[in-house]
């Protein structure tokens, strides 16, 4: 749905000048995420006095309202972390929303403007929600119980985010789909799954909002104990912490902000897409804006390729502007659709 923005919320100064504007800040940020599926009467309205109000305390991110809920990842100067708080507990449809506050910061802004945006849904799930009872959602599950579920050789742990985020972080054991969109994991995971479909199974995503649709969706296909970890592997992170548990999360946790990743375990088991022999797990997108395509990189690759995923896209990128323009709509037609593709990911070595 295209809603307009008032003109007085528009910064029209170019992209690199907003990003090197908030690079140049010195006060802290802290980087939260939140969702609730709830009803909301005037998503349009309920828009604009969120902008109003986060525009007010400095806040950037992205953020989907719905007639459903709400879905944000945000950070917010850490000073006004508190006034933030009250505000958002005091909207009657977000009173009680829990946070799940980033496991760690980098030293530049997860986020460098605020957008908020009108959907239909706040997660894209190609669900008729309508054909079944989105309600009747599993139960949480927490840090411990997670532990638990892992080394339970009779429960089934499930991996409900993408591929490109399970390589570079997943629970140790953990069963991952090989999917790109959390539509085509819905999709696949029912049939996936049939052979555990009496057994007990443990979702788990991001922040929990994706396992909180696909509990009830699974439990709509007659799976008879199906349970969801709380507030995701972000809280889980959190948990393990602060309650002293064993960490069972192996590798990096993938964020959908310009951080792209934080670390959780200790080791990194994903690899390099380029060379595909040194350990990464740090994410780019090609400096081709043609291609633009997301890989890991290890330093020495990135060096070399001067943060180009190929050399092709290095020697594109040089072209002149009327060639890269035919390329661009050549490309955009028979390819882009595909260019998170797994098989996209993981390019021939450029050696």
């Amino acid at each position: 749905m295209n809603v307009s923005t008032p003109a007085k919320f528009i910064d029209a100064r170019p992209r690199a000048e907003k990003r090197a504007a908030i690079s140049a800040e010195v006060r802290l940020r802290t980087t939260l995420s939140f969702y609730k599926y709830v009803k909301i009467n005037d998503p349009v309205a309920f828009r604009l006095a969120l902008l109003t109000k986060l525009t007010a305390l400095g806040c950037l991110g992205r953020i989907y309202v719905a007639p459903e809920g709400i879905n944000a990842q945000m950070n917010v100067p850490t000073e006004n972390f508190v006034a933030l708080d009250a505000w958002l507990q005091a909207v009657p449809e977000l009173i009680g929303v829990p946070y799940k506050i980033a496991v760690a910061e980098k030293d530049f802004s997860s986020f460098y403007k605020l957008t908020i945006k009108v959907k239909g849904k706040i997660v894209a799930d190609g669900l008729d929600d309508a054909s079944f009872d989105v309600t009747n959602t599993g139960a949480y599950l927490t840090a411990a119980d997670i532990n638990d579920y892992i080394d339970d050789p009779d429960a089934v742990v499930v991996d409900m985010r993408n591929a490109y985020e399970s390589e570079i972080g997943h629970f140790a054991g953990a069963i991952l789909p090989d999917v790109d969109t959390f539509r085509e994991e819905l999709a696949v995971t029912p049939e996936l799954l049939k052979i555990h479909k009496n057994q007990k199974v443990a979702l788990y995503c991001t922040g929990g909002i994706r396992c909180e649709k696909a509990s009830a969706w699974l439990k709509h296909k007659g799976f008879t104990d199906v349970r969801h970890l709380k507030g995701g592997i972000i809280d889980y992170a959190h948990q393990v912490k602060e309650q002293g548990l064993p960490n069972k999360f192996l590798g990096s946790n993938f964020v959908f902000d310009e951080r792209l990743g934080e670390r959780v375990g200790a080791d990194i088991i994903s690899h390099c897409h380029l060379c595909q022999r040194e350990k990464s797990d740090c994410h780019y997108h090609c400096q081709n804006q043609i291609c633009h395509v997301l890989y890991l990189g290890c330093d020495g690759c990135v060096a070399k390729y001067h943060g180009y995923c190929s050399r092709f896209c290095a020697l594109s990128d040089k072209a002149p502007v009327a060639i890269k323009k035919i390329y661009a709509r050549y490309y955009n037609r028979y390819f882009r659709p595909a260019q998170f593709r797994k098989a996209q990911l993981r390019p021939t070595p450029v050696v």
